[in-house]
């Protein structure tokens, strides 16, 4: 009996909870909770939500990356807008689509302001087979590898070409770390080219004549130029400058030259800057040999005045003498005279001079040959 007893007490207790919950009494009695007071649902029913939210979350991180494109920040919003499905489909699927194309434009861009290794890197990268991890691992790290090589080939050219200042900064920034590379050619390459514009500002002064030029390299030296601007003077300003003087110092030069000179000069003076160097450097003299030349033909075709004159006394009836007076050289000095020079009124009044002379010696002749007669008739009387 004892047993019995305990046996059943065992069965009531355990089938007590069920009796309870599945009686209707107890399921809309007194203490049943009204509706919309049900109890929460169980964590089973709560996953949905809770990964919903974990994947909002998921794809704003996403689209506030710094590599995120508008067309990923576009994709995102869109995908939480549309609800759960949408949100896990952009985190498994379209986020790393788009992200490649993204790395692929944004590896294209480079190449703007790439050197020669870095193009051909992105070229060879882009035209081959590549996935997201090798264009995420060149983005983030081959670019930079290339672009210090690049920066090494350029500094050694630089070193080559330039002056003191940019060989000695060239070198140390070879010597130093891709970042010291990358700021010098950024600035220190200018620092070191101002320095060097300067000296070589200077050595031009002291070695160009023209005014213009060097009252404008001493305002500008004077002053506080930019690097920027000391290189626009030497590459463009001088070169303007230096025309300026060329054309005052052609315009001194024709004048009051000669014919050939001038005519040169001119010309070069309408012409480019390079004909008025070439002017200056050898076409003037070639202009002025020319003029000379034509001065020495002329003096050597001139008769001279000693030759004229002394055909001039010698003549004896013969019209040398008219014809010499008719050349209109006035200056003509009679020989055997008073040393006079004759009138300057043509050759008829020289030739009218010589025949009164003429007759006077012919009277006088006769005077003589006439008394000489009357001495020798005398004598026979």
């Amino acid at each position: 009996m004892k047993f019995s007893r305990i046996a059943a007490a065992v069965t009531t207790a355990a089938l007590a909870p069920a009796v309870l919950i599945a009686s209707p009494a107890f399921a809309d009695g007194p203490g049943a909770p009204d509706a919309g007071h049900q109890p929460a649902t169980t964590t089973p029913d709560q996953s949905v939500p809770d990964q919903a939210e974990e994947d909002r979350k998921t794809i704003l991180a996403i689209i506030a990356h710094p590599m995120a494109s508008e067309y990923m920040k576009e994709a995102g919003h869109k995908a939480i807008a549309d609800g759960p499905q949408a949100m896990r489909k952009f985190i498994e699927v379209d986020q790393h689509k788009i992200r490649l194309d993204d790395y692929r434009i944004a590896i294209s861009r480079l190449t703007a302001d790439a050197g020669p290794g870095l193009k051909e890197g992105i070229n060879k990268l882009l035209s081959g087979k590549h996935d997201i991890d090798m264009l995420r691992h060149f983005y983030e790290v081959t670019q930079y590898e290339l672009r210090d090589d690049d920066n090494r080939v350029e500094i050694s050219r630089l070193i080559g070409t330039g002056g003191p200042a940019v060989k000695e900064a060239g070198k140390k920034a070879l010597k130093g770390t891709p970042a010291d590379r990358a700021q010098f050619l950024k600035t220190g390459r200018f620092l070191a080219q101002a320095s060097d514009d300067r000296v070589e500002l200077s050595r031009i002064d002291e070695s160009w004549d023209g005014p213009i030029l060097s009252e404008a390299i001493g305002k500008l030296l004077n002053g506080s130029p930019t690097p920027a601007e000391l290189r626009h003077f030497l590459e463009v300003t001088q070169y303007e400058l230096r025309d300026q003087d060329n054309r005052v110092a052609i315009a001194k030069i024709i004048d009051g030259g000669g014919p050939e000179l001038v005519k040169a000069g001119r010309a070069a003076l309408a012409g480019t800057a390079a004909d008025r160097t070439e002017f200056l450097k050898t076409g003037q003299h070639e202009a002025r040999a020319k003029d000379q030349a034509a001065k020495d033909k002329a003096a050597k075709d001139k008769p001279t005045p000693g030759k004229d004159g002394q055909d001039q006394g010698n003549g004896s009836g013969s019209g040398t003498g008219s014809g010499a007076a008719a050349t209109g050289n006035t200056a003509t000095t009679a020989q055997g005279h008073t040393g006079a020079p004759l009138a300057t009124t043509g050759a008829g009044d020289g030739t009218t001079l010589i025949a009164g002379g003429a007759g006077t010696a012919l009277v006088a002749g006769a005077g003589l040959l006439l008394a000489a007669r009357m001495r020798r008739a005398g004598a026979q009387r």
